[in-house]
């Protein structure tokens, strides 16, 4: 097979020779970066591929995703952008109509503003499915809302207890009322879903997501709660040929109050992480989970929410410490989702706690999300070589609002303060976080670059001054998330010696107005050298 001489082309490298002119390629490997003369030079037979002067970038890194859960929700009623109940019942009945046959109605994305009251309730589903069992996941994947059909057949009573960390939401007469959150969704309806979607149910989530990651221009994904049913799926795509992107997974690990059964999850993690290693799929840590979502008054705060409220951490700092310093010892990396200020004090502490125990180490442990923090923490969590993993489309101004009126003071003017990251001298790894939202990276960079909602792009920015250059956005989105996970030298940049992943934009977005974003698609997406999706000019 011959070499390929990509030219005529603004390359735009994410490393520190940021633009060059051709890309040569041999085999799945990148050969040479820079002047169209020398790459003519170094490979004089090659097959020419002249892309017209468009843009060329690495493949998009999602830094932040869930996996199967994006191809599920490609399939499932999506209510993101909701803004009350009657347009989540308009959307409800019309996948309903495209799905007669299903068994249960699936939906993804509802958020919690559309709601009245921000609590979800069965009773505001029964007169439309009496019968039928209705799942619909919030926006940020932290609850779950049932009607009285899918409550009976998961088994949720009244008496059902609520786990650590979790909860079953009651009636003031104690009677379940269909909104289940944090562990009470993710240790009760998820495993009871997971176990209605057989093998081929997988399959087809995975071939969904594949299909848009090819045309959406992401290569590498890094899924953040892996389990034992994702494993088997993607195992069974790789030995089929049908993955066209590459996976860095990392191990979901539960808190169930025991420090045994925690620390064997570690296990399981380190066991998968010396055996499961391939061009396409590595297992490269571990992921736990907090805090819940400032929009469920979940997450944890150093002080309490506008109603007076405060919660607890599902992963109390006596609990987590032990955790982290035996993933640290095993050479896992570690990623721990904190939301609210105290949540990332929590987890930063528990590194301090592993760097002291094993004394120093490789290591590239994470922080997800980091919607409330102190500046003083931003300073601590980079001191420590914590990279803070966050998504732009979080930042959504048509999700302000009852985000905002949660926290209710000035917490509210310091959200998402992404400058403050790389100010203070840490890496910063941009994702998307589906399917909590969408997950094509060019609306996530037009919303980093801006601050303004890719759907709703008239609205106000969500504190502008946060905003970031579009060059850094696509770094972030790219180089940097590929080095958090340890695969720098293989993926996230244009340079000779890695993998040969990279994508053409129809439109030079970095040359454009930053609205180009909005509208600009992927022409081609290369992968390991080979062409996995191609629009004809």
């Amino acid at each position: 097979m011959s070499d390929q001489l990509y030219f005529n082309a603004s390359v735009f490298t994410a490393d520190s020779r940021a633009w060059a002119q051709a890309v040569v390629v041999r085999g799945d490997r990148i050969l040479y970066v820079g002047d169209e003369a020398t790459a003519r030079r170094l490979s004089p037979e090659a097959e020419e591929i002249n892309l017209g002067g468009r843009l060329m970038l690495p493949g998009f890194v999602d830094g932040h995703a869930h996996v199967i859960g994006t191809g599920e929700a490609l399939g499932q009623a999506i209510l993101w952008g909701v803004e009350n109940l009657s347009e989540i019942h308009n959307r409800l009945a019309q996948w309903r109509a495209e799905n007669p046959d299903s068994p249960r109605v699936y939906a993804m994305g509802w958020p919690h503003g559309a709601i009245p009251g921000g609590q979800p309730h069965r009773a505001m589903l029964d007169d439309q499915y009496p019968d039928t069992p209705v799942y619909a996941v919030a926006y940020d994947y932290h609850s779950v809302w049932l009607n009285t059909a899918a409550l009976n057949e998961v088994g949720i009573t009244d008496e059902t207890p609520d786990p650590l960390g979790g909860t079953i939401h009651r009636d003031d007469d104690g009677t379940a009322t269909g909104f289940v959150d944090e562990t009470a969704f993710h240790t009760i309806v998820a495993p009871f879903l997971d176990e209605l979607a057989d093998e081929a149910t997988h399959a087809r989530s995975l071939d969904l997501v594949q299909q848009a990651y090819r045309e959406t221009g992401v290569t590498t994904s890094t899924d953040m709660g892996f389990n034992e049913a994702d494993l088997n799926a993607f195992l069974a795509a790789e030995q089929d040929g049908r993955l066209t992107s590459r996976l860095k997974a990392y191990w979901r690990v539960n808190n169930t109050g025991d420090a045994e059964r925690n620390l064997a999850q570690v296990a399981r993690a380190a066991e998968l992480a010396a055996t499961i290693s391939s061009p396409y799929l590595e297992v490269v840590g571990i992921k736990m989970i907090i805090d819940g979502t400032v929009d469920g008054c979940t997450a944890v705060l150093g002080a309490p929410y506008a109603d007076g409220s405060t919660a607890e951490p599902i992963w109390p700092a006596e609990d987590l410490a032990p955790v982290v310093a035996a993933a640290d010892a095993n050479g896992l990396k570690v990623a721990m989702h904190a939301i609210g200020d105290e949540a990332v004090r929590i987890a930063i502490s528990a590194v301090e706690h592993a760097i002291s125990i094993n004394g120093p180490l490789p290591r590239r442990h994470r922080i997800e999300h980091l919607e409330v923090v102190d500046r003083a923490d931003v300073e601590r969590l980079a001191a420590l070589g914590i990279t803070p993993s966050m998504q732009p489309v979080h930042s959504d101004p048509a999700n302000a609002a009852f985000w905002r009126s949660q926290l209710g003071d000035d917490r509210a003017d310091r959200g998402f303060p992404w400058p403050w990251m790389t100010e203070a001298g840490a890496r910063l790894a941009f994702g998307t976080d589906s399917p909590t939202a969408a997950h094509p990276p060019l609306p996530n960079m037009f919303m980093a670059a801006t601050r303004r909602s890719a759907d709703a792009p008239e609205l106000e920015p969500n504190i502008a001054e946060f905003a970031l250059p579009l060059s850094e956005a696509i770094v972030h989105g790219s180089a940097d998330s590929a080095w958090v996970c340890g695969a720098e030298d293989e993926v996230g940049r244009l340079r000779a010696g890695l993998l040969a992943d990279f994508i053409v934009l129809d439109a030079n977005v970095l040359d454009e107005p930053v609205e180009t974003l909005l509208s600009a698609t992927v022409a081609i997406t290369v992968l390991g050298g080979k062409v996995v999706h191609e629009v004809s000019r």
